[in-house]
């Protein structure tokens, strides 16, 4: 009894199309409560640069505010967003959102998109943080740590504390991504 090359080949393609499984997600599929109530949709931002970071008010690093804030106010224009995730996993935040928002207006004038105080490593991370984990075996270690996402939803880089958004590494990170089309 002799099966047809159709037949094999038909099923080769049914089992290496189960075998990829679901497509990836990008960070279009992601969203976290925003700190002004809702939700901060990454999907809102599909097709920008975005260099999503995890903030804190009472940090050593808190003063990259006005870096962030003046990178964002500056390339803008060109397709880019910085995404600012408060969290207290290190003990350095203020209690609430509200606080959280006067604090980063009144001192930084930031007025780039903030998502509401939540968890940014651990078994508790948004899921968010949990896809770049999986994706890169790379979770925050302190605050002001930094995912860049390219124009296509995916993960072109993380960067510790110590990366300026406006020198070094990350910042001829930026340039690319934000001049790729």
């Amino acid at each position: 009894m002799g099966v047809s090359r159709r037949a094999v080949l038909i099923s080769s393609a049914a089992l290496a199309g189960m075998a990829a499984g679901p497509a990836p997600k990008t960070a279009w599929s992601f969203e976290f409560p925003s700190i002004d109530e809702g939700m901060l949709r990454l999907a809102e931002f599909q097709g920008k640069v975005l260099l999503v970071v995890n903030t804190a008010s009472f940090c050593g690093y808190t003063p990259q505010y006005r870096q962030l804030e003046a990178l964002h106010r500056r390339l803008s224009p060109q397709g880019f967003a910085v995404i600012g995730v408060p969290s207290q996993d290190f003990g350095q935040e203020s209690g609430s959102n509200g606080e959280v928002k006067a604090f980063c207006e009144a001192t930084f004038g930031v007025d780039f998109p903030m998502a509401g105080l939540g968890h940014v490593r651990g078994a508790d991370a948004a899921p968010f943080y949990q896809w770049v984990r999986e994706q890169r075996r790379w979770e925050p270690e302190w605050n002001f740590y930094k995912v860049l996402i390219g124009r296509d939803g995916a993960i072109a880089g993380t960067y510790g504390s110590n990366d300026l958004p406006d020198s070094g590494r990350l910042a001829t990170a930026i340039q690319a991504a934000v001049g790729k089309a």
